[in-house]
């Protein structure tokens, strides 16, 4: 193929609609208008000989070419980018940068009001904008959409080497139930635990977490009086009912419950849940990305664990 056809807006514009599966969305991430966008593609189609995004029920669908170089083009262009910018030197103290992160909710009460104290006092001029998400793998899909610069939840399940993670803390479990409980006068046994009537905390929406797990292995069932999607909500539910729930003890101490609830060690041996911080591959280098990784992995305090200093860096 004849490069001399091809200039780097019509690859800015693919890698535009790639990610955005719409005309006008493409043209407003790039700064560019719709009939701009629509030449570009036209352009690029007749450069490529074939359709790359054809009209579906959900917006432009890519056609398998599309797909096969989208990849291999977004790696291009942020090596280009990187190589432009790498050696301009990012300074927090007066750079307008915004930085989009996605957090799961529990490192969103941790996380965030520290992360907006340090940056008020050495990065005021920088923005914020904060997705949130659920399923533990919607991470990855808004990191390689990129639509978010780093995000923090549980470790990913899809195994991709080009999303790396890095460990910030850990959170313990512990059973809390109301002051003033029948059980709560007891130390908690395994029978008793299992005689009550649980609350399950469930953002994915299933009714069998870690805690059935270990109760299988053993031959118990418990009972689900309640499952819920949102964790922040079941210390107040527990400290107004008879149920029990097994919780993160970051979560109990952040809810403002702590004083209404009586907190017992768990009568399983449950493992810590362990938060780390993800971002795409084309981002490592980057100066202000790096900066920004650097800053959230230094915030102190986060959560009922704590930091991992020198933790090693590995993909996904």
């Amino acid at each position: 193929m004849d490069l001399h056809g091809i200039d780097l807006n019509l690859l800015v514009a693919f890698d535009a609609l790639l990610a955005e599966r719409s005309v006008t969305r493409a043209g407003a991430r790039i700064y560019r208008s719709q009939p701009a966008v629509s030449a570009a593609l036209a352009r690029l189609r007749m450069l490529l000989k074939d359709e790359l995004f054809v009209r579906g029920p959900n917006g432009l669908q890519p056609t398998p070419r599309a797909l096969d170089i989208g990849e291999p083009l977004s790696q291009a262009l942020a090596e280009i980018q990187r190589i432009l910018q790498f050696t301009q030197a990012f300074d927090p103290g007066s750079s307008p940068a915004t930085f989009s992160i996605a957090l799961s909710e529990h490192p969103a009460f941790v996380l965030l009001p520290r992360l907006i104290a340090f940056l008020a006092e050495v990065a005021p001029q920088v923005d914020l904008r904060v997705r949130s998400f659920t399923a533990r793998d919607d991470a990855v899909a808004l990191l390689d959409a990129g639509e978010v610069d780093l995000a923090v939840g549980v470790p990913p399940t899809s195994p991709s080497g080009r999303i790396l993670t890095q460990p910030l803390f850990e959170e313990s479990f512990v059973c809390v139930m109301r002051k003033g409980h029948p059980a709560a006068t007891v130390p908690l046994t395994l029978d008793a635990f299992v005689a009550l009537t649980h609350l399950l905390v469930s953002p994915e929406n299933e009714r069998f977490g870690l805690v059935d797990a270990q109760l299988v292995q053993q031959g118990l069932q418990r009972r689900l009086g309640l499952t819920l999607p949102h964790m922040y909500a079941a210390p107040m539910l527990v400290a107004h009912s008879d149920m029990v729930a097994t919780l993160m003890h970051g979560v109990v101490l952040a809810s403002g419950y702590v004083g209404e609830l009586c907190v017992q060690p768990p009568p399983l041996a449950l493992a810590p849940v362990p938060f780390v911080m993800a971002w795409h591959r084309r981002n490592d280098a980057h100066p202000a990305q790096r900066w920004l990784r650097d800053s959230v992995a230094g915030l102190p305090g986060l959560g009922q664990g704590h930091l991992a200093p020198s933790s090693p860096i590995t993909p996904a």
